[in-house]
């Protein structure tokens, strides 16, 4: 990009272009509020952690298959003293670091969205169970005020 299409560029942003324009949603005229339209169901929870589990199976299957070329050919190329060995190398370290790191992703997404479906049944559970309780208390309230 040329300077002075940089500048150009800041221009039209300060001047209001539309071109510059964040992609979020319009003000509301009420203000905003804390309401809004997500939504998230356990179906929702259970796709998520379903498909961070299958990424992570996939990665775990499919992503170190060249590991092991990859360091031959860096080790070959090192010792033909090719500068490409050690870069080759350093790309494959690279590789396995990012690799690591999206596993690591993919499983703490699929263990948080099991966690949370877990949780949130505990929850339900505790909440049926509590009103439940209440109402036979009611029950047993209103019986013996009828006596």
């Amino acid at each position: 990009m040329a300077w002075d299409e940089w500048e150009q560029l800041k221009a039209e942003a300060r001047a209001g272009s539309e071109r510059m324009r964040l992609n979020m949603l319009e003000p509301q005229p009420s203000g905003g509020g804390a309401e809004g339209d997500l939504k998230v169901n356990q179906q929702d929870l259970a796709a998520v952690g379903d498909s961070a589990f299958r990424l992570f199976e996939d990665l775990g299957k499919h992503g170190r298959g060249a590991a092991a070329s990859t360091q031959e050919a860096a080790k070959d190329l090192t010792t033909q003293e090719f500068e490409l060995g050690t870069a080759l190398s350093t790309v494959e370290k690279r590789w396995d670091k990012q690799l690591r790191s999206l596993l690591d992703a993919c499983a703490h997404i699929s263990n948080h969205m099991d966690f949370t479906r877990n949780a949130h049944a505990g929850d339900e559970y505790f909440i049926a169970s509590t009103l439940s309780s209440i109402e036979t208390l009611d029950q047993g309230f209103d019986r013996g005020a009828k006596n």
